[in-house]
């Protein structure tokens, strides 16, 4: 069974992709920041990371994605960024000549169908 991670800081989204993706046939995990999945996902290595990008910051998850990038253990871990940060304030704060250790990109509102979709690319590969 496939462990996908999902990191976000919005509970209605996290509870309905956790629902989504447990129905059909993955193991979930969860954390609101990057502070809470960094650990738990060291001690768990997922197959895939599901990541916002803005939680406790502003680039959170950005932040996240490089710190999984630097860790030897985590460095092959997939990570699709899902975010609604295009039509956000913060916007203009996002690093958009840098390069960011991403796989996909997501905008919500994320349609079920697309999204797991998208969950089977990358764990097929």
């Amino acid at each position: 069974m496939a462990h996908v991670f999902v990191v976000d800081d919005d509970p209605d989204f996290v509870e309905i992709t956790r629902t989504i993706l447990q129905a059909n046939g993955y193991r979930v995990s969860t954390a609101s920041n990057g502070d809470q999945a960094l650990p738990a996902m060291r001690q768990d290595v997922p197959d895939l990371v599901l990541l916002d990008v803005m939680m406790s910051s502003v680039l959170d998850g950005v932040n996240l994605s490089h710190e999984m990038h630097a860790d030897q253990a985590l460095r092959q871990v997939p990570i699709i960024m899902i975010s609604s940060i295009a039509e956000s304030p913060s916007a203009g704060m996002f690093p958009t000549d840098e390069y960011i250790p991403i796989d996909a990109w997501i905008t919500k509102p994320v349609q079920p169908n697309d999204l797991l979709k998208k969950v089977a690319e990358f764990l097929r590969k």
